[in-house]
């Protein structure tokens, strides 16, 4: 009989930060209306199993509090104009990006582009329905982290780049003081870099700041 397997650790709920616009004077209609919104998505995301962290104002001090509560997603629930609350959503993603949703009535174009613009992964109009919260929230995620992936790849070739173009720098240099061939001159970064125990681009980039430090 073979063994058991240990089972696998349970995913860990999505942590989830909601972001509401401030109240203006309501009128009754209005009022349960907004408080209908809150139930729905209250109830939508406790139904999908995430841990709703905090419920809070989008005012000055958000930025201070997201840094501080560390939520996997952020949800706007904004009835129509999100333009100031996602002027604090930015400040407090700018440093470390998340992925946000956000829930409204508003479906002009020119919102949803600042909306899109600002880092909002997805953007539903007159969608905040219990049942439809998961599989939306689903779809956020899941744009969120290819959108991740394509960036660190984007910086990772613009990192290449640059070494490039330091090393190239380097071997340029010893061609001209040394006579070297560019064969001869890579070779020699290499034989240095692997003495220091470094990146070609490490001991190309020390190189060129002797030469700009001797002039």
């Amino acid at each position: 009989m073979a063994p058991k397997r240990p089972n696998a650790p349970a995913p860990r709920n999505l942590r989830i930060v909601v972001v509401h616009t401030e109240p203006q004077p309501l009128r009754a209609s209005e009022a349960d209306e907004a408080a209908l919104r809150a139930h729905a998505l209250n109830a939508g995301l406790l139904e999908a199993g995430y841990e709703i962290v905090a419920s809070l104002p989008a005012d000055m001090h958000l930025p201070e509090q997201i840094a501080l509560l560390q939520p996997d997603m952020i949800i706007i629930d904004a009835e129509s104009d999100a333009r100031d609350v996602l002027e604090h959503i930015v400040v407090a993603t700018r440093d470390e990006r998340r992925p946000i949703v956000l829930f409204t009535e508003d479906d002009a174009p020119s919102s949803m582009e600042a909306a899109m613009a600002a880092g909002v992964s997805a953007y539903i109009v007159a969608g905040l329905q219990a049942e439809r919260i998961k599989p939306v929230l689903n779809v956020a995620l899941a744009r969120f982290k290819q959108e991740q992936k394509l960036l660190a790849e984007l910086d990772d070739t613009r990192h290449k780049l640059a070494e490039r173009k330091v090393v190239d720098r380097a071997k340029g240099l010893l061609m001209t003081r040394h006579g070297m061939s560019e064969d001869a001159a890579y070779q020699k970064l290499r034989t240095m870099a692997m003495n220091k125990n470094l990146k070609i681009a490490e001991i190309a980039q020390r190189i060129l700041d002797v030469e700009d430090l001797l002039g």
